[in-house]
């Protein structure tokens, strides 16, 4: 019997699949990657099998993602599960860049795109420019942000909205404040 772990999302196993299928990966790569079987694989993201913390992180490293990324703050209210995500309920997701913190807002990855609650800390940068086969669009809640996008520099103050497409983009915070934005991707890369 299957015995559930308050820590794991009940979406665990669509999350992987999705988060699988957006980079490319076969069941067969996935399992080749983890030295684990299709099979066992499969059951996973049917949330037949639980895998172990230690399965969490080597997953997490095969997907490039943070390992905190496939665990949730807080269980939502079964009527709930799925539609709402509760503010002190969301999962911390991203790629662990210093200054970043990043929340999932959508209730899974199973859909087309993500929502994330992005916060800039002041006075921080991602050096290197990321490039991902993504649409992404977001909306500064507050603070302000300086973004790059195929060498082109924005500065983005409240209220502002940008769009990238599969350009390679960096981000920069050098001012006093946070910033705040809401970001949503297509398909799901988290």
């Amino acid at each position: 019997m299957l015995q559930t772990n308050p820590y794991n999302s009940p979406s665990l196993g669509a999350d992987l699949r999705a988060l699988r299928k957006a980079r490319g990966m076969t069941l067969q790569d996935m399992g080749d990657a983890l030295g684990r079987s299709v099979g066992w694989l499969s059951q996973v993201e049917r949330d037949l099998s639980e895998p172990s913390v230690t399965d969490l992180r080597e997953i997490a490293k095969v997907l490039d993602i943070a390992v905190s990324s496939l665990f949730r703050r807080g269980a939502a209210p079964a009527e709930e599960e799925g539609y709402v995500v509760r503010a002190g309920a969301r999962r911390p997701i991203g790629s662990r860049t210093a200054g970043l913190v990043e929340e999932l807002l959508s209730p899974d990855l199973t859909d087309d795109f993500e929502m994330v609650h992005s916060t800039f800390e002041a006075h921080s940068e991602i050096v290197t420019p990321v490039m991902r086969p993504t649409q992404e669009v977001g909306y500064l809640i507050s603070g302000c942000l300086d973004l790059e996008i195929g060498g082109r520099t924005f500065t983005l103050a409240p209220g502002d909205s940008f769009r990238i497409r599969g350009e390679a983009f960096r981000w920069m915070n050098p001012y006093d404040t946070p910033a705040i934005a809401i970001w949503v991707i297509a398909p799901p890369v988290y």
